[in-house]
């Protein structure tokens, strides 16, 4: 029996090795994010294997709807990026013990153990979240990723405008300028970008706002999902204060 649990990041790579596709599809059971984070994979994964979707429970947010997003073809019902929430990521850690326990009861023990260390470690980020931001003198936040909503709720934080650009979608000329009269009517200090995304538009509105660029990490690639949250939290911190 082989287990398959590719980290999102891998999963979401189009670029992604031959060998870890061939693995997906001999999987017989494959973790998933879930809310349509995966949904390109529906070639990949067979028939018979078995879907472990660690969104279960998780209370969802609205995707991004505005025109551009419509226009480009990147409209969600909902934003799949549910783990930029420690809290969401509990009940995903949750879902995926309980699945990896019931296929594979003879590793229960290990499971639960490993399980109680995350949940400890996720409610220390949270703590840590909690107590850089508190005191912050800025709460509204402009991200150039449509992506960070769960975090921004986990932390406290309000997103006045959200846009997902990528190549081949930049944002347009009435969207900038929009963003730029958000930017002077909340007197930001600080605009968002993703790391490896984007920075075209965000620069714009630096060179016309003279606002600061700051990047955040989506955790789906490179570091570990907590070197990523803890970089967000101090980044945020730093930027809105």
């Amino acid at each position: 029996t082989q287990l398959i649990t590719e980290n999102v990041s891998c999963l979401h790579d189009y670029t992604l090795q031959i060998h870890q596709m061939r693995a997906i599809e001999n999987a017989s059971l494959v973790v998933i994010s879930g809310v349509g984070y995966e949904d390109f994979l529906t070639d990949v994964i067979k028939n018979g294997t078995e879907l472990l979707d660690s969104s279960k429970g998780v209370a969802l947010i609205s995707g991004c709807d505005d025109d551009h997003d419509h226009e480009h073809g990147h409209n969600h019902e909902y934003d799949p990026h549910i783990w930029l929430s420690p809290a969401n990521a509990k009940i995903m850690a949750e879902n995926i013990a309980a699945g990896l326990i019931a296929s594979y009861p003879q590793h229960s023990n290990i499971i639960t153990g490993n399980l109680s260390v995350l949940l400890n470690d996720l409610d220390a980020l949270s703590s840590y979240a909690q107590s850089q931001l508190k005191d912050t003198s800025c709460k509204d936040i402009i991200t150039f990723h449509d992506g960070f909503s769960y975090m921004a709720e986990a932390f406290g934080l309000n997103i006045l405008y959200a846009i997902e650009e990528e190549s081949g979608s930049e944002a347009s000329a009435a969207e900038l300028i929009q963003i730029a009269n958000t930017v002077r009517k909340h007197r930001l200090t600080a605009i968002f970008t993703e790391f490896n995304g984007s920075k075209s538009a965000a620069e714009i509105i630096s060179r016309e706002t003279g606002v600061k660029i700051f990047a955040l990490d989506m955790a789906v690639s490179g570091n570990s999902y907590f070197e990523a949250m803890y970089h967000n939290i101090d980044t945020l911190k730093e930027a809105l204060e």
